[in-house]
């Protein structure tokens, strides 16, 4: 379903390309804050949807700068999906890194694909990944489960796109869903990625409230795991976000 609104010029915007000539990360961030200030300085009030957009934009911005405020830049990750939710958040947070100064050259994040994931859904989020320089933790169930080291996003473009339709385990990047009752093949892999980047204190997540176990979440943008989960502190800036308002960011 599409927004039949007009987005504004200053959210129409493709992936950086993913060649040599692709800006740095700082440059990429440098641009979207512009980008996402110029948005937030734009008269809209005759476009009701883009109004809203507006308004989540600023809550999400002040969650993710609150995350950054409380957590060192090397303490906090992404899990990432490729999906709508997690670009919208991925741009945001970029936004935000552009004067940081201790801004590595790639984002580390996690990625946990489903059991059978589609070729094209793959071949984006690993795209998309390189275009806005993530250092991609890929997590299949087998590598959840055992002492191998994870899948990364650099060994999967080495090898090609069968090994990235390889790497497939339940659940899905944004955190909610897993192997089985309880999400035992997430919390495995979460489990994993931790032990192999015990820096990492708090990951954000693209959960919105009418995902399941949205609705739990609190509305200021944090909540620890539940028992029995590793414990990291979950940052979900679009958590008020509305799929109308979702949509209406024109991405490719």
């Amino acid at each position: 379903m599409t927004e039949t609104a007009t987005p504004s010029p200053s959210i129409d915007r493709p992936l950086p390309n993913g060649d040599s000539a692709s800006p740095s990360l700082r440059s990429l961030c440098t641009s979207l804050h512009q980008e996402i200030t110029a948005f937030l300085q734009e008269d809209l009030s005759t476009e009701t949807t883009l109004q809203a957009v507006q308004e989540q934009t600023r809550k999400s911005l002040n969650i993710i700068q609150a995350a950054l405020d409380r957590y060192p830049l090397r303490t906090l990750s992404l899990s990432y999906n490729g999906g709508k939710d997690c670009l919208v958040l991925l741009i945001l947070y970029l936004s935000l890194l552009s004067t940081h100064p201790d801004l590595p050259d790639r984002l580390p994040a996690i990625y946990i694909p489903p059991s059978h994931p589609f070729a094209s859904v793959t071949d984006f989020t690993l795209r998309s990944a390189a275009r806005y320089h993530l250092n991609l933790d890929i997590y299949s169930e087998d590598s959840s489960s055992s002492s191998q080291p994870a899948t990364t996003l650099s060994s999967i473009t080495s090898k090609g796109q069968d090994a990235a339709a390889g790497a497939g385990a339940e659940g899905g990047g944004g955190g909610g869903k897993g192997k089985g009752k309880g999400g035992g093949g997430m919390k495995e892999a979460f489990t994993q990625y931790l032990s192999r980047n015990p820096s990492v204190d708090a990951i954000f997540v693209g959960t919105r409230r009418t995902d399941p176990h949205g609705g739990k979440l609190s509305p200021d943008g944090f909540d620890m795991t539940d028992g029995g989960w590793p414990r990291f502190m979950r940052v979900h800036p679009v958590i008020e976000w509305h799929y109308r308002e979702i949509w209406a960011v024109r991405l490719p």
